[in-house]
């Protein structure tokens, strides 16, 4: 009975160590795994050593993605990501003959009325809370072609016939270098179309609407600064109505010797072309006979001073009229309509069917006056009952800061400004990106 209760103890202290290693093992397995391979790796490593510089780079490569993803999630959590929907946006990095040459070859490529195009492209480079370094991030994807910059010898107009051909080798170089272009068919992809017509490429209406939007283009997203109300051939694409580039240097300097408040001895105001004899030109005539119409009936009106010649202190005299005319040239928009709100002129729309820019940012029916084209020849009267009854109304409402900041393009972004609108504008546009469609398929 002895020897049986002692084997039977044996056996037990037998069945408890076994118990005990198999308790071990299935505990700490993991590490002892963990330890083995880290171990086999770490041999390997010793003895391998053409691996150190591979093995180093990726490491040092995903750091550098983590820190960089660190960095952007903070910023995401700022309020301007919070605004902007965490949205980042990827720059593509194009060969120089695509902007900067451009650039360099004259200055006025910075500078003019369709300069939106290198505005944006800086404001995006300088941004820490938009943009990202890792395409893989991205929600969208800016391509930088400076399009507007070949300035004619003859008239110094921009000529924009090589448009077509340089937007679509710009297409070919960045679908050929990186996937994401096909992945989306270019839908997440973003361009600027910042002259007449926009995405069709052309100064002259008739043939940019025979001509209508590339066919590249027609699948992703243009920021533009020709926009209608009604159907045309030329924003027959995602498009976002962008204001024409007015220096925001120039502006300011204007204001610190014409504040908005101060005095306005300038009832009614327009400076530029104003064709006496206008000439037809493919059936068409510029500015529809609008401004001709314009002159030849208040040329001679004491209320409206009316200049056809050109003077670089032209700011100055907006910054002092009470009303500043903003007819249609070839293209409906005009660059008098962001430096009348931004001089706190109250402008006057004569553009039948335009489109305005950043609506949800401008309240263009508080700040502003529109005359249909027909209408012109009423125009004294209206201004008249206009300057009796609310025109003070008005200019409170176009004086506020937040109104004149909307328009211009500010280098770094601002936040309320034209370029921080056109991201507002692309944050509502997210189910384009592919990074948000591929979380919400997970």
């Amino acid at each position: 009975m002895r020897r049986l209760l002692h084997g039977t103890r044996n056996n037990r202290n037998s069945d408890n160590n076994g118990g005990f290693f198999f308790f071990f093992c299935h505990r700490y397995f993991k590490w002892i795994l963990w330890f083995s391979i880290s171990f086999y790796f770490f041999s390997s490593f010793l003895n391998n050593p053409t691996s150190t510089s591979l093995i180093s780079r990726t490491t040092v490569y995903h750091t550098k993605l983590a820190s960089r993803a660190l960095i952007e999630q903070s910023f995401v959590n700022s309020s301007h990501g919070l605004l902007l929907k965490g949205m980042k946006v990827y720059v593509y990095e194009l060969p120089s003959k695509y902007n900067s040459d451009w650039l360099s070859s004259n200055q006025r490529c910075g500078s003019h009325l369709f300069a939106s195009e290198v505005a944006i492209h800086w404001a995006l480079l300088r941004s820490d809370v938009v943009r990202t370094l890792d395409p893989w991030l991205a929600d969208f994807f800016f391509v930088p072609v400076y399009v507007s910059c070949n300035f004619s010898a003859v008239n110094g107009f921009p000529a924009i016939g090589h448009a077509r051909p340089l937007m679509a080798a710009a297409v070919d170089h960045v679908s050929s270098q990186l996937p994401f272009w096909n992945r989306s068919r270019g839908a997440d992809h973003v361009f600027v179309a910042s002259h007449d017509f926009g995405s069709c490429f052309h100064t002259l209406e008739d043939v940019a609407i025979a001509d209508g939007v590339p066919e590249f283009l027609r699948n992703s997203i243009v920021l533009q600064t020709f926009g209608v109300t009604h159907k045309h051939p030329c924003q027959e694409v995602e498009n976002v109505v962008i204001p024409p580039y007015i220096p925001p240097e120039s502006v300011r300097a204007t204001l610190e010797k014409y504040p908005v408040t101060g005095r306005r001895d300038i009832f009614a105001f327009f400076r530029g072309k104003m064709e006496l004899h206008p000439k037809n030109v493919s059936g068409r005539f510029y500015s529809k006979r609008v401004r001709t119409d314009i002159w030849r009936k208040y040329g001679h009106d004491r209320r409206f001073y009316l200049r056809r010649q050109r003077f670089a202190g032209y700011q100055s005299e907006i910054a002092r009229s009470k009303f500043c005319l903003c007819p249609l040239g070839w293209a409906p928009w005009s660059p008098r309509l962001v430096e009348s709100v931004a001089l706190g002129c109250v402008p006057v729309i004569i553009a039948d069917g335009i489109r305005l820019p950043f609506p949800s940012a401008v309240p263009w029916a508080e700040i502003s006056l529109t005359v249909a084209e027909n209408d012109v020849d009423s125009l004294g009267d209206i201004l008249a009952h206009v300057a009796a009854t609310n025109l003070t109304s008005i200019q409170r409402n176009l004086w506020d800061p937040s109104v004149r900041k909307s328009l211009l393009f500010d280098v770094p972004i601002l936040e309320g400004d034209a370029t921080w609108q056109v991201l507002k504008a692309l944050s509502q546009m997210l189910d384009r990106s592919h990074k948000k469609s591929s979380v919400f398929i997970r």
